[in-house]
Order: C-alpha cells, then structure tokens, then sequence
C-alpha cells in the first residue's frame, strides 16, 4: 500500500483553476440575474420564483453527475471529461442570457447556465479531493477559495467598471444595458478558458491508484450499510402525507405559489422513497439514497450548520439589488439611471465581499490552529451576520463597503473549512457523489429561501425588500452557534 504523494503549489493552482471560471458564472448569476429579471418586467414578488431555477437544477445534476464521474474512466481522466462539456455548455449560456427578448428565456437560460456550472462544479470540488492526501487539502480549498474570490470580483465588478470605461449602462424599456451584456460576454470566455486550463495542466490518478490510495488512508475508509429498505418506505409515506396536507393547506388558504414549491418538495422526496424501497438497490438513485442514509457523522451533524449558512446567503444574493436601490438609492424605477447606478453598485458590494474573502482566506489555517476548526468557523459566520444586519443602519451606500467585510469573513469560511471537514470523512470513491449529496444541504435552504421569503417579507415584513437582510443576519447567526455542536477528528 503507498499513500497519496504531496503535490506542490503549483499542482495546487493548476488543480483549482478552473474555479475562477466556475465563479465568473456565479458571480454574474448572482449580481446581474435580479437585475436582468427586473429589467424584463419581472416585479420584486416574481424575484424568488424566478431564482428557483438555480438552486432545483443544483439539487438534480450534481448528486447524479456525481455519480457517474466516481465511474467515469476515459482518455481525458475521471472529472475532466465533465470540466469540459460543463464550461463549454456555460458559455454558451453566458452568451444568450443578456441578449433574453422576454422573461421566459431569460428564466429558462438561468436553468440551462446553473445546470452547466453544475456539471462542471461538483467533479472539480472532488478532483481536489482526489488528488491532495488529508493533510494538504485544507490548503486545497483554501486555494479554491482564493480563486473563487478572485473570479468573484473580477466578474461582480464588471458592470461597473465598464460603465467607468463609457459603456452605456442604461437601456430602452425592456432592453439589458451593455454593461451587463459584455460583463457576461467576458465571464463566458474565462468560464471555458480557466476549466481548459485545469483539463489541459493536470491528470488523474486512475481508478486502480484511488483503491490502493484508500485503502492506505485509514481516515478515508467507509464501510456502506445496505439500505434499510423497512425504514425509507415509512419515511417516503410519511413524507408523501405531508405533503398532500401541504398542499391541500395551503390550497384552502390560497396561499403564496412560491408556497408551493414546499409541498412539491415534500411529494417528490416521498415518492422517491418509496420508489427506491421497491427497487432491487442497483439502480442509480437507489445507490444515491443509499449512500445518503449512510452518511458519515461529520456531514450529518454539518447539515443544520450548511442549511443555515446558505438560507443567508440566498436571501442576501436575490434581494441585495432590490433593496440597495430603494432604501439606499431612493428608486424603484427599473428604468432609471438611479436604480441602474445603484445595481452597478450591489455588484461592486459582491466584488468587494468576494475580494475580501480571498485575502481572508490566508488567514483561515493560522485560525483553525490557534482557536479551532468550529470556533473558527463560529466567529466568521456571526461576522457575517453582523454584516447583513448592518444594512438596516447604514444608509450612506459607500459605508456598505464596511459591512461587505463580515460578509467576507463568513464567505471565506464556508466555501473552505466544511469542505476540508467533508473531504476527510467520505471515501475516495465514492467523492463524487458524496459532493453531490452535500449540496442537498446548500441547495435545500436555498429552494426554502425561494419559496418563503417572499410570503414572510409580505405578510410580517411591510412588504420591503431590505428585511430579507435582516432575516439573512439572523440565519447565519444561528449557523454559528450549531457550529458548536460539530465534532471533529
């Protein structure tokens, strides 16, 4: 048996290249899409609904790319091959979401972008796993951290620094201004060319290499228990009970159709039960719920923590446009040059969060060895929700700039202390869909967020946008204190 070899700096970069162009997607997505919608006719109720797209396909496409790349054996490797079809399929989109005549494909291509990303997103999070033994993949996601900081700024601030250049950055009715236009033109070539840099600078070790690397890695070893076949079909009753009540409930009440989706969701995930607990346990959702029942105690006890981190965070990315302009740029008018200099500035707010996440990310490790992994995480997540509460005070919009500095500390945190947790607690072989299976918990609270925000904003909240912040401090506040509750190595 030999042990995974240590790899260099520059291995490190290669390896996590490409998530700079994965970020690029994001980062336009989450800055620009709002506007995109609104600017298309789409009011600020519509907003949530509309953003459900990215969350849904995040939720179907990884567990299941996930699980044919642990599989997968070609001549460009195990993740590359979907590195490649991932960022080409992206960039297409990048290319067309700005040019959407109407809402509808605007919203479709936000599906066919977020699917995309996705391809390409969960293989590379395991590719770092695959290739850094245990101790070097804390300075693996560190560095995948930095990259998405950099890519992150570098896209969020696209509208306005091209605005600075003299690019028109207002449109006729209905019309996406060119700043926004060439910003994504720009994030689709980083997006294949960064992920062809990653395919073209690194190889893989190939399946026979992974066994031998596992079996020598004591921590990575995982023995699967078979599917209690019994207990998933009460749940998937249970679960498909709850959600036709849901469903009639909220049918009676004539509730919010963002409401809805939770009934969906429910009638969904029990159905999927129940059809797997009649199934021979060999097909490919059996084998995900399988692996879904046998998580390692680690990702279990991380779920509450990511759940709340997340719903935050998704609150923070759809309604940060809407409230920045009407609370600190005094307009609601989509059409206007205030609320187009107020969108360009929400995206250099995602700029600056995203900048100072990759400086704060150097500090991480020297964090975790003086106070600890979960204090570590603790103290930046309730930075950030510091940061979300901030906006309720500050009214001169420059200030905010100040608040996007919790919001760094928190970003950094998530994006790089859970994964290295997660990376040392599954096995080798199964890194792909055990990936995939983890963003169940950074997919779920953001489909919750699209569902409910807008019924809490409406009927507890007057209706106003800025609250959605306010709701965002608190979750990741509450994402800090069950930090505590996660037990380490």
């Amino acid at each position: 048996m030999s042990s995974k070899p240590q790899v260099n700096f520059w291995q490190i970069w290669n390896i996590c290249f490409g998530f700079i162009g994965i970020q690029f997607g994001f980062a336009l997505q989450n800055s620009s899409v709002s506007r995109i919608f609104q600017t298309l006719g789409a009011s600020v109720d519509d907003i949530p609904i509309l953003w459900i797209a990215a969350p849904l396909t995040g939720l179907l496409v990884q567990p299941i790319v996930g699980h044919f790349s642990d599989r997968t054996w070609t001549r460009l490797g195990r993740r590359r091959p979907y590195f490649l079809v991932g960022a080409l399929l992206a960039a297409l989109a990048l290319i067309a979401m700005p040019n959407s005549p109407t809402l509808w494909i605007a919203a479709s291509l936000l599906w066919i972008l977020d699917a995309s990303i996705n391809i390409s997103l969960g293989p590379l999070r395991a590719f770092v796993g695959d290739h850094l033994p245990s101790q070097q993949r804390p300075s693996g996601y560190a560095m995948q951290t930095f990259f998405i900081g950099l890519g992150s700024v570098i896209a969020s601030i696209l509208p306005w620094l091209l605005a600075q250049f003299g690019v028109n950055n207002i449109a006729a009715a209905g019309e996406i201004p060119d700043t926004v236009k060439y910003a994504f033109y720009i994030g689709a070539a980083a997006m294949f060319g960064t992920m062809g840099w990653t395919v073209l600078s690194t190889r893989e070790y190939s399946p026979e290499q992974i066994i031998v690397f596992e079996d020598a890695d004591a921590e990575s070893v995982h023995a699967a228990t078979p599917l209690p076949i019994a207990r998933v079909r009460r749940a998937g009753v249970i679960w498909l009970i709850a959600g036709l009540a849901t469903l009639a409930l909220l049918f009676l009440l004539h509730a919010d159709k963002q409401l809805y989706l939770l009934a969906a969701g429910m009638l969904a995930y029990g159905s999927l039960q129940i059809v797997v607990s009649f199934s021979d346990g060999s097909n490919m959702f059996a084998e995900i719920i399988t692996d879904l029942h046998a998580m390692p105690t680690t990702m279990r006890q991380l779920v509450i923590v990511q759940f709340f981190s997340w719903f935050a965070l998704f609150a923070m990315w759809i309604y940060s446009t809407a409230a920045v302009t009407q609370v600190h740029f005094a307009t609601n008018d989509t059409h206007s040059a205030a609320y187009n200099d107020g969108a360009n500035w929400v995206s250099l707010l995602f700029a600056a969060y995203n900048g100072f996440a990759a400086l704060i990310v150097i500090f991480i490790p020297w964090m975790i060895r003086r106070l600890g992994v979960r204090l570590t995480h603790m103290i930046n997540l309730m930075l950030g929700g510091l940061g979300f509460l901030s906006f309720l005070v500050i009214r001169d919009p420059h200030w905010l700039l100040l608040s996007m500095i919790g919001v760094g500390f928190a970003w950094a945190s998530i994006l790089s202390v859970p994964y290295a947790l997660l990376s040392d607690s599954v096995p080798a072989k199964k890194m792909g869909v055990y990936m995939g299976i983890f963003n169940f918990f950074i997919v779920i609270p953001q489909l919750l967020a699209a569902s409910v925000l807008g019924f809490l904003l409406k009927r507890f909240f007057d209706d106003a946008p800025i609250n959605a912040l306010l709701i965002g401090g608190v979750s990741l506040i509450l994402a800090g204190l069950f930090t505590l509750r996660v037990k380490t190595h």
